[in-house]
């Protein structure tokens, strides 16, 4: 099936391992000219720029997105993503935590937002996808700063896709379960294996499939949506 991504211009955040990474591979994959940001700065082979990029920096963020723009002349797609917050329950949460959960998840996503949009409305065509959890879809226990700043990126991307459809900007939300990243080590012993239906993790490549779909010309209906890559996980959303 050809997707329809050759040559489209596909900005992937915090790529440089993990998560991103795998996007960032799967749309190189398909004939993407992909660009991408991370803390480290890391380059990827496949991808044709890299840049270091703090995510909770909004003068960064603007920056990143006008050197693309300026090498590109061109937006199409805009995968937001960053790091989890830190792994607590309620009574164990600072304000300062949670200021920083939502600069962390909440405000990187604002400001790719408030950069790329208006150039794929200008466009007539684009693609903004946010990685948040499955937390947005039933709460994990001891991830109290996930599962509710994760829930706010839902929300507003909800928002965002009723306002740019009129302009063929598709807004969705991918929610991945447990996965085999690096991120997972923080959990380990405490994957319930025996509540995901599926019995096992799922892999990088599994999760990307799925954002490069949505990514693509053949998912031109699927707009506003959170959906769970999870093995089966989540009972109902």
């Amino acid at each position: 099936m050809d997707l329809g991504l050759r040559d489209r211009v596909a900005i992937v955040a915090a790529a440089s391992a993990g998560l991103g990474k795998a996007v960032a591979e799967g749309l190189a994959a398909e004939g993407a000219r992909v660009a991408i940001c991370s803390r480290s700065g890391t380059a990827l082979p496949a991808c044709d720029v890299a840049q270091s990029v703090d995510v909770t920096n909004e003068t960064q963020v603007k920056q990143f997105v006008k050197d693309v723009f300026k090498t590109y002349g061109r937006i199409d797609v805009c995968v937001t993503n960053a790091g989890g917050p830190p792994s607590k329950p309620f009574a164990d949460t600072s304000v300062d935590d949670w200021r920083s959960a939502i600069d962390l998840n909440f405000m990187s996503t604002l400001y790719f937002a408030r950069e790329v949009l208006p150039i794929m409305k200008e466009q007539r065509w684009g693609r903004l996808i946010t990685i948040t959890s499955v937390a947005v879809l039933q709460p994990v226990p001891n991830l109290i700063l996930s599962n509710a700043v994760r829930s706010s990126v839902r929300g507003l991307v909800k928002s965002l896709s009723n306002e740019y459809a009129p302009y063929n900007v598709l807004v969705n939300n991918v929610c991945p379960g447990f996965t085999a990243t690096e991120r997972l080590k923080e959990f380990r012993g405490h994957i319930p294996l025996d509540q995901i239906p599926l019995g096992r993790l799922a892999t990088p490549e599994e999760f990307a499939n799925v954002v490069v779909f949505l990514a693509s010309e053949r998912a031109s209906y699927i707009t506003g949506s959170s959906i769970a890559i999870d093995g089966g996980l989540v009972k109902a959303t």
